[in-house]
């Protein structure tokens, strides 16, 4: 993310306090690439929405498994704290999860996010352009070591993952839908895909 972050012209200060105030990486990611562009501010506030809006799912699902009792102050503190990770580790985790657990791996993982995208940016502003340009690619091929497993185990994702790949390459060649700001195409190109 800090590769991509530097990418996009920002510094690490700028990636270190946007790591440290935005808890998604999609969202991070995105939310650079659209800056970087020049996209509207409403483009770019609601393609987040639509972007981060499995969270509230995901709030949900934790808001399911709380202690009987817990104060609903507690509980919207919680789904304030959700990301991928966060959700991944709470959920998996036996037992009832406490709130503390939550806010423990949200104190622990946000620190060592904003450092780590702080450092991708100083890092590739110091290496060479060829592992630059090489770094640039990882955070896709992270995505994409994330969905080819599952892809290959179930049919149905399977073919999610495909017709994903052929909606994102027809946005850039349809007339009319290429002829959109980046910022609208994505917005269009995520609720399709969703």
């Amino acid at each position: 993310l800090g590769i991509a972050a530097r990418d996009y012209g920002f510094s690490a200060a700028q990636g270190f306090i946007a790591s440290l105030l935005t808890y998604a990486s999609a969202g991070q990611y995105m939310g650079f690439a659209l800056y970087a562009t020049k996209t509207t501010l409403a483009e770019l506030v609601l393609l987040m929405f639509i972007i981060n809006a499995r969270y509230i799912l995901m709030g949900f699902a934790l808001n399911q498994r709380m202690p009987e009792g817990t104060p609903l102050r507690t509980r919207l503190l919680v789904g304030s704290c959700i990301t991928d990770e966060i959700f991944g580790i709470t959920i998996a985790r036996p037992g009832i999860p406490t709130p503390y657990y939550t806010f423990g791996a949200l104190v622990t993982a946000v620190p060592l996010w904003a450092i780590g995208t702080a450092l991708g940016i100083s890092m590739g502003n110091i290496l060479p352009a060829r592992i630059v340009s090489a770094l640039s690619v990882a955070l896709f091929g992270m995505f994409i070591a994330v969905i080819i497993p599952p892809a290959k185990k179930d049919k149905a994702v399977g073919a999610a993952v495909l017709v994903s790949f052929a909606c994102s390459y027809a946005a850039v060649r349809v007339p009319w839908v290429s002829s959109l700001s980046q910022g609208n195409r994505t917005i269009l190109l995520t609720v399709v895909i969703s």
